[in-house]
């Protein structure tokens, strides 16, 4: 199936310039959230640290945190440093720089594969991706409530076809739930034998709508107006290799919100109920008529 026109454009966003050793460069992309999105500096950070690390080694963990809004103008410059390369391990360290400023830092971890005691949780029991609508379908009706950059995560030509289990409103408050369940893949077939590009376009998924699920427990709506949002920091397990070419169930679970945060976690598990990846995100969540600067 031929790559979705957005799909293209991402794939394009995460194309890294290299600009001398251990320095790369690489576009924005405006969404309409007046910052730029979570997902990309995580994934054009996860790209530029792969330059520097042997094919054959898998990434297994990345660990991030959010220190500034970047501007959606501007390209931002990633700086990768070797912290280590053992003989199964390879560590690295990814800075994320606009305007002279860090706006992101991330360690992340690849290591060779290895044959050992096997584990996991069984998937939870949902309806199947093939008995959903697609995002594209539900959100027709509330297109003009959202920043028009924003529209491209939910039309029929989005990067990724998105499923929801439980299709959250994103105009009205009173919805109440700490879990939440969406199938994805991507709009078009990807090479599997570029599997860095799996893992990185699935680091910035997995920010897509995941700090919502504190939200929504709350009875709050995206666009509700009553909340202030920023991810402070993200980090991801990747279990197995990944195929985005599949659907993958991303099951959400809201566990604390407090003192100004919010603490969310994520499992994501193909459609035969292999575990491959599983995540945790805090972010800033306060009241806009309490909201301090942070």
């Amino acid at each position: 199936m031929e790559l979705s026109t957005q799909l293209k454009k991402l794939l394009k966003l995460h194309q890294v310039e290299f600009i001398e050793a251990g320095i790369y460069r690489c576009d924005s992309h405006d969404l309409g959230l007046g910052h730029v999105f979570g997902g990309q500096v995580m994934g054009q950070a996860l790209a530029s640290a792969q330059q520097q690390v042997p094919a054959h080694r898998i990434l297994h963990s990345l660990h991030a945190y959010f220190l500034r809004s970047g501007d959606e103008s501007l390209p931002i410059v990633y700086r990768v440093e070797n912290m280590r390369d053992g003989r199964t391990y390879s560590a690295r360290r990814v800075e994320a720089i606009q305007k002279g400023q860090p706006i992101f830092y991330m360690t992340c971890s690849f290591k060779e594969p290895e044959k050992g005691l096997e584990h996991q949780i069984a998937m939870p029991e949902v309806l199947q991706p093939e008995a959903l609508e697609s995002q594209a379908v539900l959100m027709q009706p509330y297109l003009d409530k959202l920043p028009k950059h924003a529209h491209a995560f939910f039309e029929a030509d989005a990067a990724f076809d998105m499923r929801p289990v439980e299709p959250l409103n994103l105009i009205s408050d009173g919805q109440r739930s700490y879990r939440q369940h969406v199938w994805f893949r991507a709009n078009g077939t990807l090479p599997t034998t570029q599997r860095r590009v799996h893992q990185y376009l699935l680091a910035y998924i997995s920010d897509f709508n995941f700090l919502l699920a504190a939200t929504r427990v709350h009875g709050l709506s995206l666009v509700s107006g009553k909340v202030r949002m920023a991810t402070i920091d993200h980090a991801m397990w990747f279990h197995q290799l990944i195929d985005l070419n599949e659907w993958i169930l991303y099951e959400v679970e809201h566990s604390f919100s407090g003192g100004g945060r919010a603490f969310v976690s994520g499992r994501m598990f193909n459609q035969q109920g292999t575990l491959v990846a599983q995540m945790t995100q805090e972010g800033m969540l306060r009241l806009k008529s309490s909201a301090v600067t942070n």
